[in-house]
């Protein structure tokens, strides 16, 4: 028999309860619980896959030769922008 690493935790599914009990019902999962790890878990590699993709944008544009531009110019940029899309 194994034991318990860790403390049980409740947890209200709300309206996603439905959907975890369909997956144990199929046989695909053998209780609730391992329904809530799996969706952990791919909440993990979710996090993980766009911490990447923040990761390598942040480096690339760091690695990005061309001159940086002023805030000034981005900010009036974005204020002429904003007004000719919000100028009826």
């Amino acid at each position: 028999m194994t034991t318990r690493t860790a403390k049980p935790v409740t947890v209200t599914l709300g309206p996603l309860t439905e959907m975890a009990q369909e997956r144990v019902a199929s046989g695909r999962y053998a209780s609730v619980s391992e329904v809530v790890r799996a969706g952990l878990r791919a909440l993990e590699r979710e996090e993980a896959a766009l911490d990447a993709v923040l990761k390598a944008r942040v480096e690339e544009a760091l690695a990005d030769p061309a001159p940086p531009l002023p805030q000034e110019d981005v900010f009036a940029e974005l204020r002429a922008r904003h007004e000719a899309r919000t100028a009826g």
